[in-house]
């Protein structure tokens, strides 16, 4: 039996499928490659390029690899551009979520963890955020990730066989510590990747958007949870589907926040020079402060972070940009 996960080529299912793979999991990719990458796909994984959307697609995939689960990463990411295409997000990521999710119902496969997004919470105090605060979306993006998981919430009440697990991400950051893979996505606005690729001469500057947030320097504050440790909830997320077979909606994240000027100061530390920034005015759909309560996910899950460092977290993202470019280079 299979796993299939779709946006695998992408950032955080590249990290899932090794993790996957070292559990000695047959991992099937689909991924239209739009904006993940070939190469970011383990070869002893197998690649199906093609769309979510694509019943018939879909229908073979499950059929001929004997699909058990799904882990669905694929959708459109980015907070300004659904303020700006806000169709192009319900599509990616509602519309085409709910024919899979329904083509999941029609070949019997019932675990499914979704890769949803702490930006539900909206703007937040500074305090962590549980999974039962009142959710406040601020944009396109989270509106559509929530969608889904209200989808999910509606067709498991549904349906006995069929569960979930949503699991909000926070601020994924960094890269495979053995350097496998990392954010490889040329256009990021991830603060970290952003940094690092200043601090190699990649970038001319770097750009604060926002700083006159409600927050203790005025700049905006994130919780950022290494990619690798946010992989290995992916995994125990499915074995408790698995064990238990009860849907779940769970936080992803240390805790604790970091400013955006918290953040460059840790990647001119690391880096040892100054970064060239830019300060410019907020972006449209960006919270103030988002940081998370995780206990849920620690206690169901027994999931224990490896890399709750701030500076481990800048080293390994560095690395990768470094190695990114060497590679370019060549």
């Amino acid at each position: 039996m299979s796993v299939l996960l779709t946006g695998g080529a992408g950032y955080i299912g590249s990290h899932v499928i090794l993790s996957l793979l070292e559990q000695g999991r047959d991992v099937v990719v689909l991924d239209n490659l739009v904006t993940g990458f070939r190469e970011a796909v383990d070869p002893k994984a197998q690649l199906i390029v093609g769309d979510i959307a694509d019943t018939q697609l879909l229908s073979r995939l499950f059929n001929e690899h004997k699909i058990q689960s799904v882990m669905h990463f694929a959708g459109s990411t980015v907070v300004p551009e659904s303020v700006r295409d806000p169709l192009k997000y319900y599509t990616n990521n509602t519309g085409k979520s709910s024919i899979l999710i329904q083509e999941c119902l029609r070949h019997g496969i019932g675990e499914f963890v979704f890769s949803s997004t702490a930006a539900v919470y909206g703007s937040g105090d500074g305090e962590p955020v549980s999974e039962d605060t009142q959710l406040s979306p601020e944009s396109p993006y989270a509106q559509s990730k929530l969608m889904t998981e209200r989808v999910l919430a509606d067709v498991a009440a549904a349906n006995s066989n069929f569960n979930y697990i949503a699991l909000r991400y926070f601020n994924v950051a960094g890269a495979d510590p053995k350097g496998r893979t990392g954010q490889s996505s040329a256009n990021a606005t991830h603060l970290i990747k952003v940094a690092s690729q200043a601090a190699l001469g990649a970038r001319s500057e770097l750009e604060v958007y926002g700083t006159d947030y409600p927050t203790p320097d005025g700049t905006g504050v994130r919780d950022y949870i290494h990619v690798t440790d946010l992989a290995d909830a992916h995994l125990l997320a499915l074995q408790y589907l698995e064990n238990h077979q009860t849907s779940q909606t769970l936080n992803c994240g240390y805790g604790r926040g970091y400013s955006v000027s918290e953040v460059i100061k840790a990647v001119e530390k690391e880096c040892k020079l100054t970064l060239p920034v830019r300060m410019a005015p907020r972006r449209e759909g960006d919270p103030a402060s988002v940081v998370a309560d995780s206990s849920r996910l620690q206690k169901l899950l027994a999931w224990s972070p490896k890399y709750d460092d701030l500076g481990f977290i800048v080293r390994t993202a560095y690395d990768w940009e470094a190695r990114c470019l060497e590679q370019k280079a060549s």
